[in-house]
């Protein structure tokens, strides 16, 4: 490391005299340098791991004291470079503030620390008999603080809606170290602004998360899941808003994956194809279940309806938990896609629904214009309007991807939508935010971050 300034060597010298052995060197372990988008950062001058929220308030407010920038940290899972240091801030790892407080089966929440594992939180409230509904591909390895300040997506949305739909309260600590405890555990309650709606979704540039209050649902007693092909997108349309209304709403994922992708994902993951012949497009579509027994004759016959109907050409019903697992390895088969096809460009897109055919055309049709050699892989949460797009073997020097990005996000943003879904901002997607957010907006952002954190110690060079 280069010598230290004078503000960073008196935060430093101070946080140490308080936590002493608990602060960590910036190279202790280079974990804390990367996230899962492959965007390395630099040293950090210390890594903090606050066993508390009184811990963190105090080493936060040493921090805001010498101006010392903050880097907090989740599990590292993220995708846009949101929780990785530049080099001379300060990383704070919610690792250690892992605690599962209390299930309360009977007013349907949860209340945990930010640090915790989703996975672990999911398998605690099944456990007691009750679903948390966040779920995504990472769930072994995020922690919920992360998924509640990147407002994390994922499979389950199109049912029971993102994080943010399912968060009832949050205790966040500001920059100067002031704690603010907004745990609320009720669904109603207009007592003025909710203010937890500032800080889910932002990225930990306002403040950073440090317990949760989450929404639980009634445990599902079962799940029907069926890999279904169809002629084209429109089809694929007709079949959701069928499935929706048939099952009276009760469609818990409905995943879609264009042929390219479905048959790269087979053959990375060495999985097994669920139909014998190739087809346009593919959706993998299930159903929480109330009662199995009758649920699952239901979700059949809807599916006989919609071949009936043309709209779906072949099908495979899942007969096992085993079956339903291998149909969703392969929609969560891109990790080795990404392994194998590297390097690669990563997009996490939404357009209104109707439109999702039409866009993922455009962009294929831009991208074999002027990249003919390169690969595109497509599939999405069809549900809510979320499409991914990996464009494998990049070139890899920065202009050509920077090109690559502006041909994908100006199509974007031609159908009003959003450069990011579900994945967040961090770094990565700084560049291209104007082009789903307003001037107006964006100058709207930087006053709340100037109020909240007028010294900008917080997650600096991140989102705005």
């Amino acid at each position: 490391m280069t010598a230290l300034n004078a503000s960073s060597a008196a935060a430093l010298e101070a946080l140490t005299a308080v936590f002493g052995a608990d602060v960590l060197p910036g190279d202790a372990s280079p974990k804390y340098l990367q996230d899962w988008s492959g965007c390395a950062g630099g040293q950090p001058l210390a890594i903090l791991r606050p066993r508390s929220t009184d811990e963190l308030s105090r080493m936060l407010a040493i921090c805001h004291a010498h101006g010392q920038a903050v880097v907090p940290q989740g599990g590292l899972t993220g995708l846009c470079g949101g929780a990785v240091p530049a080099g001379g801030e300060v990383v704070v790892s919610l690792e250690r503030m892992n605690r599962i407080e209390r299930i309360d089966i009977d007013s349907g929440t949860v209340i945990v620390e930010a640090g915790a594992i989703l996975q672990t939180v999911q398998e605690a409230c099944r456990d007691a008999g009750a679903l948390l509904a966040v779920d995504l591909g990472a769930r072994g390895s995020c922690q919920v603080g992360g998924n509640v300040s990147t407002n994390a997506g994922g499979n389950r949305v199109i049912r029971y809606g993102n994080t943010r739909d399912l968060v009832l309260g949050l205790e966040v600590v500001l920059a100067d170290g002031t704690v603010l405890s907004m745990l609320n555990q009720m669904v109603k309650n207009n007592a003025g602004m909710d203010l937890k709606h500032l800080f889910i979704g932002s990225e930990g540039v306002l403040g950073i998360v440090t317990r949760v209050v989450f929404k639980l649902q009634p445990l599902p007693k079962g799940v029907s899941t069926a890999v279904v092909a169809l002629h084209d997108y429109p089809a694929a349309l007709r079949f959701l808003r069928h499935a929706q209304q048939s099952l009276s709403g009760q469609v818990s994922a409905f995943e879609i994956m264009w042929n390219d992708y479905l048959v790269t994902a087979v053959a990375a993951g060495k999985l097994r194809a669920p139909l014998d012949t190739n087809y346009p497009v593919y959706v993998l579509i299930d159903m929480h279940c109330g009662q199995p027994e009758t649920d699952a004759g239901r979700f059949e016959a809807m599916l006989e309806q919609a071949i009936e109907a043309g709209w779906i050409l072949d099908g495979a019903v899942a007969q096992s938990v085993a079956e339903a697992e291998a149909f969703w390895a392969i929609r969560d088969g891109v990790a080795e896609v990404l392994r194998d096809y590297a390097p690669t460009l990563n997009f996490d897109v939404s357009v209104p629904i109707a439109q999702i055919g039409e866009c993922a055309a455009r962009i294929r049709t831009e991208l074999d214009r002027d990249w003919p050699a390169l690969k595109a892989l497509f599939f999405g949460h069809v549900g809510d309007g979320n499409l991914h797009v990996v464009v494998c073997k990049v070139p890899s020097d920065h202009d050509s991807q920077m090109r690559i990005e502006d041909a994908v996000y100006s199509v974007v943003r031609s159908y009003g939508g959003s450069i990011s879904a579900e994945h967040g901002i961090g770094t990565l997607k700084r560049d291209w935010l104007h082009y789903s957010r307003s001037e107006a907006e964006l100058a709207l952002m930087r006053t709340l971050k100037h109020t909240l954190d007028p010294k900008n110690i917080l997650n600096p060079g991140k989102l705005i």
